[in-house]
């Protein structure tokens, strides 16, 4: 395996449509998610609705348009969410979906274990380097374990993913079927969003923040505010399930060195990169960029031997007795569990 040299001209690539085909009915279908999400993929199944039954589809979040609202698709599939993102939230919600509530770290377990069996994985990877080697790019977090269990496989392969190092790294060998597809990534810039409450907050947060910590950044815009006003920091590490655009700054201005953590020294570690085209090209190839498998990345023991973790993340609500609710309004499922609490939990020990 190790001696050949590939080149694109090797591989036998075959349309979505065609590649979709292997999936029967009654499969558990993953699909990766995040900026990795294989939208044509994901879109030419739901095609062959009326043609398969009781599919059962498991995402963690997922980005891009799904063309699921039809009532022979609802008919056909059943979405299965372990964290539910814009796109799929009204499916979430409908009779045709569901929630279920888990911490990020244990999502692996699920398919390792098989409580959660999975017949067949679509993911997105980077082109193959001459090994024959791709990489599952910029969402690792679940995916690695989906890729490892499932009996199936079927990659889109895409010039514009970036080759991200760590745990992802695939074969082509350990795919069924190969689909060629060109696309942008979604992108999501945080900066957008930020207006003088969210400066405020990111304001506040900074000022507590020690030199030489090792920071945790959830999703959203208060979380990048926050790295707005680090500029001034020394020595900061980075572990965390996931970065975007906010980092970028810091690392240039030599803010973030990761000196001082036990865990993966001198890199930063993270499960899943979204963001702009910016952070996409800055972790393309690049060696202090580790993308790891988010069972290691959410590992509370793990977490803890880092010095002075600060978590960073948003909340839907805060009553007045402090309760935080980050997941749902009301009865509405809105995000999930995600990796909050296994950063939180990384003090206790039992």
């Amino acid at each position: 395996m190790g001696a050949h040299t590939y080149t694109l001209m090797d591989l036998n690539y075959i349309t979505a449509d065609e590649a979709v085909l292997l999936v029967k009915s009654g499969n558990r279908v993953f699909i990766h998610g995040c900026a990795a999400t294989p939208v044509s993929l994901v879109n030419a199944l739901l095609k062959r609705a009326g043609t398969i039954s009781d599919v059962e589809l498991v995402s963690i979040s997922t980005y891009g348009e799904f063309d699921w609202n039809h009532p022979q698709v609802l008919n056909s599939f059943r979405l299965n969410s372990l964290f539910v993102s814009a796109n799929i939230r009204d499916w979430v919600n409908s009779h045709g979906g569901e929630y279920v509530p888990i911490f990020l770290s244990e999502i692996p377990r699920l398919f390792d274990s098989k409580v959660l069996a999975l017949d067949v994985a679509l993911v997105q990877v980077s082109v193959p380097d001459q090994h024959g080697y791709c990489t599952l790019g910029t969402s690792v977090d679940a995916a690695l374990s989906a890729v490892r269990n499932a009996a199936t496989v079927i990659a889109q392969v895409n010039p514009r993913m970036p080759r991200v190092l760590g745990d992802g790294v695939i074969h082509i060998s350990r795919f069924t079927a190969l689909v060629w597809e060109e696309a942008e990534l979604p992108e999501n810039n945080y900066s957008l969003q930020m207006n003088a409450t969210m400066a405020a907050i990111g304001k506040c947060i900074a000022e507590i923040i020690e030199d030489g910590s090792t920071l945790q950044m959830g999703i959203g815009g208060i979380p990048d505010a926050v790295l707005g006003f680090l500029s001034g920091h020394k020595e900061l590490g980075i572990h965390t399930e996931m970065f975007s655009d906010g980092i970028i700054p810091l690392v240039e201005k030599g803010v973030i060195t990761n000196e001082h953590k036990k865990i993966v020294c001198g890199k930063i570690v993270t499960s899943f990169i979204l963001g702009t085209r910016k952070v996409y090209d800055f972790a393309d190839n690049n060696p202090s960029v580790c993308c790891m498998d988010i069972a290691f990345v959410n590992d509370s023991d793990i977490i803890r031997r880092n010095p002075k973790v600060v978590a960073i993340n948003s909340a839907i609500e805060v009553d007045i007795t402090g309760q935080v609710c980050a997941d749902s309004i009301g009865t509405y499922q809105y995000s999930g569990i995600g990796g909050q609490m296994d950063f939180y939990a990384w003090r206790i020990t039992f």
